[in-house]
């Protein structure tokens, strides 16, 4: 059976947008071009199977011939619903990659295409939330025989892989792509800040310069947010539960205050923090009329649904990705892309210079974890750091910038404890 006879995708017709998406990508991908010409000549992953979770959309349609290019039988499905573009899909389909993904699909039928991708019995996996390794491990113990190890990109998969691990749950090796430096200093930081906005600014039309920002959470993803708010105009203002992060956030130059306090002064609001309910009821109450809800952790759990629409006596779709919420008193609040991910279910994600980076440390993580898998063991690891300064060394190529190298008398000055 060929790849279109099993595939599951909206429609094969949409392809040549796919595939000039994936070009114009690939373009500005030199990182991961680089790795593709490895690849094709040592094909690491030559019979083996790879199935793939992340959004789907163009830069990760290329990792994804990266890695078929690698030797590898791949399939692919989306890690979220409203991020899957159709027509990347189908431009997947007619390069011989088998797609079980489509745009916002039923719950049910979301799951179903997750379950499928797995049924192929893959030898490594890339997975983006843990979705995959979570399925492996709970409903699908069946077809964990054949898992060799794979490769994680999100906190919060990694939360969930390193749960498992101290249960002592987990059954194969995982490379936290997360917590390489390649990964959080630049997709998380200046990635997930600039596509944020991107997808705010696209779908509301609205200013936000004088307006008041509300971050919540500053870690790598809330430092990028924060900092593109405030070169945009806004005001802003960070809430979280780490004393440190805290004192961080002041010394950046932005307002810190509780969650109670920023909900009766935000216009825009942001959650960044991979945990639940960080905004819920208590704070719909005290909110302004026309506040603008938005979420860019890779749950929609971070801002509390079921209990605005139990405040909410109506709800409607003003424009694409914004649904109203009108409370009793007749306040309005606005939430945009139902909670999801706001960069990639209302944007096209993080820039390709940045996605370079990041998937160019999918690509070796899944080389490396295949080589290793059997000395690694049954744990989380983190990206060994060699591959992530190659990238950055690749990367600085790419840009034909040259940085310094130690003398040898530099080296031994640095090594020894006498001569200073």
């Amino acid at each position: 059976m060929n790849t279109k006879e099993r595939s599951i995708i909206r429609d094969l017709s949409l392809a040549p947008e796919g595939h000039l998406k994936i070009d114009w990508v690939n373009a500005h991908m030199p990182v991961l071009n680089r790795i593709r010409e490895q690849f094709e000549k040592e094909q690491p992953f030559k019979g083996l199977k790879v199935a793939i979770s992340l959004h789907l959309e163009a830069k990760t349609a290329y990792l994804a011939k990266v890695v078929k290019a690698g030797g590898a039988d791949v399939t692919i499905c989306g890690s979220n619903p409203l991020s899957t573009q159709d027509d990347v899909c189908a431009a997947l389909v007619e390069d011989g990659i088998t797609v079980f993904a489509k745009y916002n699909p039923e719950p049910k039928e979301y799951k179903e295409l997750l379950l499928k991708t797995l049924e192929t019995e893959p030898d490594l996996i890339i997975d983006d939330g843990g979705d995959l390794v979570s399925i492996l491990h709970s409903e699908r113990k069946d077809l964990l025989k054949n898992v060799r190890g794979g490769a994680e990109e999100t906190t919060t998969g990694i939360l969930r892989l390193k749960a498992m691990e101290k249960d002592g749950e987990l059954q194969f090796p995982m490379v936290a792509v997360n917590d390489a430096f390649c990964k959080y200093l630049f997709d998380n930081r200046y990635g997930t800040g600039q596509s944020v906005w991107d997808g705010i600014n696209r779908t509301t039309n609205l200013v936000v310069a004088g307006k008041t920002v509300v971050v919540v959470g500053y870690g790598w993803c809330g430092k990028g947010v924060a900092m593109r708010a405030k070169g945009l105009g806004a005001n802003v203002v960070v809430t979280e539960i780490d004393a440190i992060k805290a004192v961080e956030a002041y010394m950046d130059g932005f307002a810190v205050m509780s969650m109670e306090e920023a909900a009766k002064i935000g216009d825009f609001f942001v959650t960044v923090t991979g945990n639940r309910d960080v905004i819920r009821g208590e704070h719909y109450k005290v909110m302004k009329d026309g506040a603008i809800l938005s979420n860019a952790g890779h749950f929609d759990v971070e801002v509390n649904k079921p209990e605005l629409d139990a405040l909410s006596v109506s709800k409607r779709t003003v424009r694409r990705n914004i649904e109203e919420y009108t409370l009793q008193d007749g306040r309005k609040f606005y939430l945009i892309a139902e909670g999801r991910l706001v960069n990639l279910a209302a944007g096209d994600g993080h820039p390709a210079e940045i996605m370079d980076m990041t998937f160019a440390l999918q690509a070796m993580s899944l080389k490396y974890v295949n080589d290793n898998y059997k000395q690694i063991g049954k744990k989380v690891v983190n990206v060994p750091y060699e591959l992530d300064e190659q990238v950055a060394r690749f990367k600085l190529a790419s840009m034909n910038i040259s940085i310094d190298s130690l003398t040898e008398e530099q080296k031994t000055y640095l090594d020894s404890w006498a001569e200073h």
